[in-house]
């Protein structure tokens, strides 16, 4: 008895001979699908290899140890913790308590238990000497070859440090600094020589460059030689591995914190506790932190849609070549019609066709995948920075993957297989194609979609502030399009009367022959369609980025700061941009400095004080008054009057920032620096002249004309009286100043006080940096020249070259229209290839009739031009819309920002923003003119000018 199985094993081995006959096009079809899923499914293992297990990152974190623990600085007061560790809170400390926020240190060891064995780890930084200079390089002080530790690093050549004087280099280190396993290295302000004995690597971070050394071998004395040269040295942060019998459960972990201390315990991290058992996910507002689905939600509509879009294209390709390979058997078909076959064995034929190249693909991309992932699996750690954990292969997820190969097959071989099915069996056995009509309800309903799409975008762009509505009533009508397509190269047949007689064979044969023409040019116009809308939006944002854009100098003008270690290299550094670049002017600036030399330009640190720039009582902006019950003043005003202050009360507009980052914003230097920033104002270079300081912003001036400056040293008292809404104790200085009027360009410079009126005042300044004025753009080879010498002076310069804005989105949008020439040309030699083959007849009937060679080129090369034309055309047009709604959707965001920000007082800038909407007009001519014209000339190129002689077919 047959069964449906029988039939079906049938029509799989004739489709599988058919398509080991066809090995051209069954091959083409093949790798359109098979590259996807080679994409895909090594996507998937090296992802999957890339992300650790918790026992693996637990060895590349603590080693071979129980826990880890660590002070998180809340001064020894009871902490709550997730059961990883990576979040602390206060126990004891609530949101809106009095009482000030926790700080300071705590001793972890106070908290190990009785019997446990530990050993310190304890990372810092420092500059080392290089071949090339100062190299700013991670120091770690851990005993590396302890049981302990091992597998926090990976020993790649030498030993593990024995000596104080010893120390272990990463391999990135070496690389970058110049040295190898047997030479020194010393840090900066301390000569200490170091040798390294050996080369490893930290198998998270392969690119970090950092050294070993012995527990308190590098750390403590760096720090004291660093403070004896009046430079201060970074912290360093100390935790500890523990070992004990039993580990540390999380009751143990929550007795720790009692005493100040987290604990990233291996057995709590190996069986986390519930949520209902963490005492940090019981506090009021924890909720608020933890992520909704939202985000995921978002992440799987964006890969659906990209897999679907993908799919689509896939089968919009592949489709033709399946109908093709249909009509090439339409003789084979007929015999199973007239042997008995019925409609539905016909179909599972050339669905079957569809099935083996599925299969085919699914296999042949997932083998690849697996070889090429493993093969490049090291060339892949380096690239990410990281190794691997185990090979990680998941046979459900490449399986799942391998079938979407499947179903795309299937899915591009079911319009040919419906219509193979509806051929009569004399008009398959004699290889008449009969009357063949277009579908009218097809075009209808693409007009609707198309009309219904865009009624969707026009409503989300201009009523609402949803992009997803914009984008999904953009595609609505870009499917639209697709489904009229067929009726569109109808129309273009048209044309064809004005043209010569070689395109005009093309265009007959592509409106002809529209079931492998359509889906060609409708996958052009997909690709085309999503470059011109990206393209569209990225000029878009370009021109107003542009429009935006606030220069930190004046074109062509340098600058350079140095924040740190007293200013010790500016005159270093301002002579070597000097002596490389073409300077005019040079204007050399010092930053005010409270407390003790080596106090870095922000403030902080021990002995380091700070100042601040007084503002006038009567100067100050009514919204932002300083209360003493700490409420807020603007409430007192209502959004109307919010918004008038700040549009026309100049005591509410805020200055815009610039180029100066010293805290406070004054520079100590003379009228050389006005000259580089391009301010000719007679009175301000007056006002330097007699020891006055020039101002930039008008609150800062007092009615007296003086200009206010407190000296805070004592940093404690201040965060007490700024707790309760007091002013900072200080000594205040009164400097006469020169208020410049109109709105000069200052960026950000908001002082300028010469050097002896500082003096006179009793301010220290220390050198900061310097200006340059320059009468030719530095070029490239300059700016390398430069750059080598810095990197030989390690001191953290800040250089700054205004070059103007600088797009970054011109290599993008040449790669856009290079990705859509690409699948412009392939789609359109696809369909050429196809109506090569399907058209054989027709190009012997015409060298009968005696046309010369040369129209089998020239024809070859018109059919991949009007497919190309066709779909470029349609998804330009179409590319437009998306573009167009999202940019609107922006503006209308972007605006009632804007008059939020206004009702709630915040000053800045007043005027509306800029959204423009630019047409790439350059992207469009290349896809236009260049990409026809293009695939046009290809195919001419690579097709015969004779075709093979033909033979009386049996019959």
């Amino acid at each position: 008895m047959k069964t449906w199985f029988h039939s079906w094993r049938a029509a799989v081995r004739i489709a599988r001979r058919d398509a080991w006959r066809a090995k051209g096009r069954s091959s083409l079809v093949l790798a359109m699908i098979a590259l996807p899923i080679l994409g895909v499914s090594a996507a998937d293992l090296t992802i999957r290899s890339s992300e650790l297990s918790v026992a693996e990152q637990l060895e590349r974190s603590i080693g071979a140890a129980d826990a880890s623990f660590g002070d998180p600085g809340f001064a020894g007061e009871p902490v709550h913790q997730s059961p990883n560790g990576d979040n602390v809170y206060p126990a004891n400390w609530k949101e809106g308590d009095n009482a000030p926020w926790p700080s300071g240190a705590t001793d972890p060891r106070k908290a190990i238990p009785a019997g446990a064995r530990w050993i310190s780890d304890t990372q810092g930084a420092a500059k080392l000497t290089t071949v090339h200079g100062l190299l700013q390089t991670d120091v770690r002080e851990l005993k590396a070859d302890d049981p302990m530790a091992k597998g926090i690093t990976t020993l790649l050549d030498g030993r593990y440090p024995q000596k104080a004087d010893e120390v272990i280099a990463t391999a990135a280190f070496l690389e970058q600094s110049g040295l190898s396993v047997g030479s020194t290295v010393s840090a900066r302000n301390f000569d200490r020589p170091y040798r390294i004995v050996g080369s490893y690597e930290l198998p998270d971070t392969l690119t970090a460059a950092q050294i070993i050394a012995l527990p308190g071998a590098f750390l403590s004395p760096y720090a004291k030689a660093a403070e004896k040269a009046g430079a201060l040295a970074p912290g360093d942060t100390t935790t500890y591995l523990v070992q004990r019998d039993g580990g540390f459960t999380w009751n143990n972990v929550k007795e720790i914190n009692a005493k100040g201390v987290t604990v990233v315990s291996r057995t709590v991290r190996l069986a986390p506790p519930a949520d209902s058992e963490v005492p940090l996910y019981q506090q009021e507002g924890w909720g608020d932190y933890e992520s909704s689905g939202a985000a995921d939600a978002m992440l799987l509509a964006s890969v659906a849609t990209v897999v679907g879009l993908a799919m689509l294209e896939i089968c919009l390709l592949a489709g033709p070549a399946f109908a093709v390979g249909a009509r090439r058997s339409r003789r084979q078909l007929g015999l199973v019609g007239a042997n008995g076959g019925s409609r539905s064995h016909i179909r599972a034929i050339v669905l079957s066709g569809g099935l083996v190249i599925g299969v085919a693909a699914a296999v042949v991309g997932t083998v690849l995948a697996l070889i090429l992932t493993l093969v490049l699996q090291p060339f892949l750690e380096d690239f990410l920075g990281q190794r691997f954990g185990a090979f990680d292969v998941r046979p459900l997820e490449l399986l799942g993957i391998a079938l979407l190969a499947v179903l795309t097959g299937l899915l591009a071989a079911i319009v040919p297989a419906v219509t193979a099915s509806r051929q009569t069996v004399l008009a398959s056995l004699t290889g008449r194609r009969g009357v063949r009509s277009t579908s009218k309800v097809l075009p209808v309903l693409g007009l609707v979609a198309l009309l219904l799409g865009a009624a969707i975008a026009l409503y989300g762009s201009v009523v609402t502030d949803q992009f997803i509505i914009v984008a999904g009533g953009s595609a609505l009508a870009e499917l639209g399009v697709v489904a009229m397509t067929p009726a569109i190269v109808g129309l273009f047949g048209r044309t064809g009367r004005w043209l010569p007689l070689s395109p005009r064979l093309a265009l007959r044969d592509a409106v002809r022959n529209r079931g492998r023409t359509a889906p060609a040019v409708a996958a052009v116009l997909a690709a085309v369609a999503g470059t011109v809308a990206v393209a569209t939006y990225t000029s878009s944002s370009d021109a107003q980025y542009r429009a935006e854009y606030s220069a930190s100098l004046p074109h062509g003008a340098v600058s350079f700061f140095q924040m740190e270690e007293s200013g010790r290299d500016v005159p270093a550094v301002a002579d070597a941009v000097q002596r490389y670049f073409s300077v005019e002017t040079r204007a050399d600036v010092s930053r005010v400095a409270v407390g003790k030399p080596g106090c870095p330009a922000w403030g902080g640190g021990a002995g380091c004080g700070q100042y601040e720039v007084m503002l006038p009582p009567a100067n100050e902006c009514p919204m932002w008054a300083s209360t003493t019950d700490g409420s807020d003043p603007s409430e007192k005003f209502t959004p109307e009057q919010r918004r008038t202050m700040v549009k026309e009360d100049w005591r509410c507009k805020e200055s815009r920032g610039g180029g100066v980052y010293v805290d406070g914003g004054i520079l100590v230097g003379d009228a050389r620096l006005l000259k580089v920033l391009g301010i000719d104002d007679p009175g301000a270079v007056k006002a330097l002249a007699d020891g006055k300081a020039v101002v930039f912003s008008k609150p800062l001036v007092d009615r007296d004309g003086t200009l206010g400056i407190k000296q805070i040293t004592d940093t404690k008292a201040a965060e007490k009286a700024s707790m309760e809404n007091k002013p900072a104790p200080g000594k205040v200085s009164r400097i006469p100043s020169h208020l410049v009027t109109g709105d000069p360009k200052s960026y950000g410079l908001q002082v300028l006080m010469p050097p002896a009126t500082a003096k006179a005042a009793g301010l220290t300044t220390v050198p900061v940096g310097a200006y340059f004025s320059t009468d030719a753009m530095p070029s490239s080879e300059q700016r390398q020249k430069l750059d080598a010498e810095l990197a030989t002076l390690g001191a953290g310069i800040d250089l700054t070259v205004e070059e103007g804005y600088v797009s970054d989105d011109s290599i993008f949008l040449i790669a856009l229209t290079v990705f859509a020439g690409l699948v412009t040309i392939g789609a359109a030699g696809i369909a050429t290839g196809l109506a090569q083959a399907d058209a054989e007849a027709d190009l012997k009937t015409l060298a009968a009739v005696g046309a010369p060679p040369r129209v089998r080129r020239t024809l070859s090369g018109f059919q991949c031009g009007v497919v190309a034309a066709m779909g470029v055309v349609l998804g330009s047009v179409s590319g437009l819309l998306p573009a167009m709604g999202l940019r609107l959707t922006e503006e209308r965001q972007q605006l009632r920002f804007h008059e939020q920000m206004l009702s709630e007082g915040w000053g800045g800038d007043t005027s509306p923003p800029y959204v423009p909407i630019v047409v790439p007009w350059e992207t469009l001519a290349a896809l236009l003119v260049a990409v026809p014209l293009g695939a046009a000339l290809l195919a001419a190129l690579v097709t015969r000018s004779k075709g093979a002689v033909a033979r009386r077919e049996a019959t």
